[in-house]
């Protein structure tokens, strides 16, 4: 107003005092707008008659859930602040809308996923709408809560998908948080692996109390437009109800009609009911044992005087030897076969059915040494706890030195007490000081070589069994070592030369030039080493994480014995296996904890398994 203009009385608004008829007809017209929340959302809408205002959560919401301004000032907001309140409102519904209808699974996310009708936004809205204002509010935050929490586990799976290609285990996989720090520590550094676990402990923070305040947001916008949302809620019931009868799908597998979120719930409330009465059906699997009581005279008579050697090649999966992308690694394996061969060695191969894919090894080797299904964290443990009889334990039972061989364990590790180790080798106890390979602390053919020289060169009264963990193949396949003269070795200085650099983006290059050569090492080292007494069984713990197979990897991974002595290999005739070391996908496939009980069958006194008898 004019400084001409007289003041206005108090309590009176200046906007429309002294004006013309049309002034005041416009700011009528203006303040019927910003009744409107009062008009829907208050006087009509609620029971227990609070106000529009209180419904927002603020006082004086507009019918876009726009903030008006304080009682006392009808001041109208500028355009910007309506402009900004409107994309919130959005961002809001479309974070809503975006939790419920995020896939869990990496190979469903694409962009016709988010196109879906959630089944509980339509449950939840029309639920808000039949409450009254303050249990409206206190329903929305928390299924906001909930909603949030339900797209962090749905962010753990995929990343678990990602890179173990399972889901995320709510009980278990906790403890796996710890490794994928130290694999973060160990590929970047300690620093910036603090950085990307504050950054993402803050994010998971974050998304629950978003999803709760945009869920609060939207109930008062809501119930301001009551009819309209009402019958907005009612006709998308009856077109998801209509969409799912007919089996209407934008994606494979992804049914319009979603409810996603449910059966998320659902399948993980299950898993955690299965982890809880899992701890009860193991302990009754260890209990039975057909080879416990087995005197030791009776154990692995078909071995007798043979080092026998089980190396177990990092991430060594069915794809390398059977998708035509890894070919290269086919040739070194189809080579490799004709190379021992021509040196007096026969080979023998087969699949088995890993535990764990991606990661995990130490399941594998439990797995395959216990002769039980070791697919978790929390059989592990219990595992461990037990006396149950591994093939450590068999070999040393009937007179073999035992001795365990991991490069990648820099402490102390008591598991090797459990598995039957007279000796045990872990990084600083094999001496290296070439350098460091990504993951891998040393390469694989310095730690064959330093547990030769060490175990097998000179005379020794007994024959060895030795298991080795080899790591070269670990993930990231960012540097990988050179195959080197064997004679040349020394504490590793030579490694030095000709390492082989690959980029983090060209995954499957960096995995094609490990697993080659590691393979290419445990077949040199036959070459050189190996003698009428040498039988080296060899496979994969696990396939590689998805980023090198793809989505939804089958868990099989190779296995291969390999011998110069011909009784060694009609042993096991009656398995089945394919001659060579390339299987194809024909070979035989058996479940990896079928192999302990199979293996100390087929190399018995007699060939047939022993009828176990539970404690």
């Amino acid at each position: 107003m004019s400084i001409s203009d007289p003041p206005s009385a108090p309590g009176t608004d200046p906007t429309s005092a002294g004006t013309d008829p049309t002034t005041r007809a416009a700011t009528a017209r203006h303040d019927a707008e910003l009744g409107a929340a009062d008009s829907d959302g208050s006087r009509a809408a609620d029971s227990d008659g609070s106000r529009g205002a209180d419904d927002a959560g603020s006082p004086g919401l507009d019918a876009a859930g726009v903030g008006l301004a304080e009682p006392g000032n009808r001041a109208p907001l500028t355009r910007r602040r309506r402009i900004a309140a409107r994309v919130v409102t959005v961002l809001a519904a479309l974070l809503v809308l975006g939790a419920l209808t995020l896939p869990n699974r990496p190979w469903q996310l694409e962009p016709g996923a988010f196109l879906r009708i959630p089944l509980e936004a339509l449950l939840l809205a029309a639920l808000l709408l039949a409450l009254p204002g303050r249990p409206r509010r206190v329903v929305a935050a928390a299924a906001g809560v909930l909603l949030g929490l339900i797209a962090v586990v749905k962010v753990g799976d995929l990343g678990f998908y990602s890179s173990l290609g399972r889901p995320f285990d709510l009980v278990l996989d906790w403890s796996l948080l710890d490794e994928a720090f130290s694999f973060v520590a160990e590929s970047i550094g300690r620093p910036g692996a603090i950085g990307i676990a504050l950054g993402v402990g803050l994010l998971l923070l974050a998304v629950p109390v978003l999803t709760a305040l945009s869920a609060v947001r939207l109930s008062g916008l809501l119930v301001r437009h009551r009819t309209g949302t009402t019958r907005a809620v009612a006709t998308l019931v009856v077109v998801w109800a209509v969409v799912a009868a007919f089996g209407i799908r934008i994606l494979p597998a992804m049914p319009v009609a979603d409810s996603n979120a449910t059966t998320l719930v659902y399948e993980h409330a299950a898993e955690v009911r299965d982890r809880l009465y899992d701890r009860q059906k193991f302990a009754n699997e260890v209990g039975v044992d057909p080879f416990r009581d087995m005197p030791g005279d009776q154990l692995l008579t078909g071995l007798r005087d043979k080092d026998v050697l089980i190396a177990f090649v990092e991430s060594y999966g069915r794809d390398a030897v059977i998708d035509s992308e890894f070919a290269s690694i086919q040739r070194v394996l189809d080579d490799g076969a004709g190379r021992l061969q021509a040196a007096g060695f026969a080979s023998r191969s087969g699949f088995l059915t890993s535990p764990t894919i991606g990661g995990a090894s130490w399941l594998a080797h439990a797995t395959l040494l216990s002769g039980l299904w070791v697919d978790n964290n929390q059989r592990h443990r219990n595992l461990l706890a037990t006396d149950r009889f591994t093939l450590g334990d068999a070999f040393q039972r009937a007179a073999w030195r035992t001795v365990g061989v991991m490069p990648a364990v820099n402490q102390a590790w008591p598991e090797g007490a459990f598995y039957g180790y007279e000796q045990f080798y872990g990084g600083p106890d094999l001496g290296y000081q070439g350098p460091k390979f990504a993951f891998a602390p040393m390469p694989d053919q310095f730690a064959v070589h330093t547990f030769h020289q060490r175990e097998l060169a000179g005379e020794r009264d007994r024959p060895v069994m030795a298991e080795l963990a080899l790591v070269s193949s670990h993930s990231p396949w960012t540097k990988v070592p050179s195959l080197v003269n064997w004679d040349d070795i020394d504490d590793g200085e030579v490694f030095r030369q000709g390492i082989i650099g690959t980029p983090t983006a060209q995954a499957r290059t960096g995995y094609r030039h490990s697993i080659s050569y590691t393979l290419r090492t445990l077949i040199s080292y036959l070459e050189t080493y190996g003698d009428d007494d040498t039988v080296l069984v060899f496979l994969g713990d696990h396939q590689p994480a998805p980023v090198v197979t793809g989505d939804n990897p089958s868990p099989d991974v190779p296995i291969h014995i390999v011998a110069k002595d011909p009784a060694v290999l009609e042993r096991i005739d009656d398995w089945g296996w394919q001659e060579g070391l390339t299987p194809d996908a024909s070979a035989p496939v058996w479940r990896m904890d079928a192999f302990r009980d199979r293996f100390l069958t087929a190399f018995g006194p007699t060939n047939a398994r022993p009828q176990a008898r539970p404690r």
